[in-house]
């Protein structure tokens, strides 16, 4: 790994190794989601708090100041939607545009076990031929779609490694039982994924702890931050996990007294 691409990394991943990302990329799927109807209104006041953002291109310059601090994880991927076919995605970014945002890396989706498999395998690898001619790193995302509900250590333990394989620099991926097995695996460093918001904060704050304390390098989230009644709350305690070793318990009395404190 050149010296660019390793600062780009760490421009993510901070010196105790570790990083929260706000995960904002939803709309290039769904739509105008839940509570990021106005990307910005819902993006700016969270920035300060997370060490990257992952969006696409165009709410990256609508919505977010050129003057922040916080490294942007480029969404590449796309071309499909919720109500089409989910997993038929292509790079739909190209490098160029990529440095012209000054990426810290680029992320693009693989659908495992679908018809599309080797159509989102392939643009992975081609994306890192091309993250590695420009210094870029790449973070594989092992997604789920409506047709692929498949979430134990056994599936995801294959996609992330696949993605390692291919060359991914990080894989985002989902917490499951025995995630230990899923990050013994993958040679290379793993976030995960919220998913759908959860029922209770404390759900949040124990899976967070949960795959921290099973290996994971730190977490990718989006709904169960910005869907929150009190995302700025909910954004410290997890940074509390991630970066202080906090308990979910402890990360859980922080949000309160946060909570309280607005």
């Amino acid at each position: 790994m050149d010296w660019g691409q390793r600062n780009r990394l760490y421009q993510i991943i901070k010196s105790d190794g570790r990083t929260v990302m706000l995960a904002v990329d939803h709309g290039y799927f769904q739509g105008p989601t839940y509570r990021i109807e106005n990307p910005k209104k819902t993006i700016e006041p969270l920035l300060p708090f997370a060490d990257a953002v992952m969006l696409t291109r165009g709410v990256l310059r609508s919505s977010i100041t050129h003057e922040t601090n916080t490294s942007i994880v480029l969404r590449v991927s796309g071309g499909n939607s919720i109500v089409g076919q989910l997993a038929n995605e292509e790079i739909i970014t190209s490098i160029r545009d990529a440095i012209r945002l000054n990426a810290s890396a680029i992320a693009i989706s693989i659908y495992v076990g679908t018809e599309f498999e080797h159509q989102t395998l392939t643009c992975l690898a081609k994306l890192v031929d091309e993250g590695q001619d420009y210094g870029i790193p790449v973070i594989a995302v092992t997604a789920v779609g409506k047709e692929l509900e498949k979430r134990e250590a056994r599936y995801l333990a294959l996609c992330c490694r696949i993605a390692a394989e291919l060359g991914a620099s990080i894989v985002k991926t989902y917490y499951c039982e025995d995630f230990t097995k899923v990050v013994e695996g993958c040679p290379v460093p793993l976030v995960i994924a919220g998913g759908p918001k959860l029922e209770t904060e404390m759900d949040i704050f124990n899976l967070v702890y949960d795959a921290i304390d099973a290996g994971a390098i730190g977490v990718d989230m989006g709904r169960n931050i910005w869907q929150n009644d009190h995302p700025i709350a909910v954004i410290k305690a997890i940074r509390s996990i991630v970066h202080e070793n906090a308990t979910a318990k402890e990360a859980y009395e922080l949000f309160l007294k946060i909570k309280n404190n607005q």
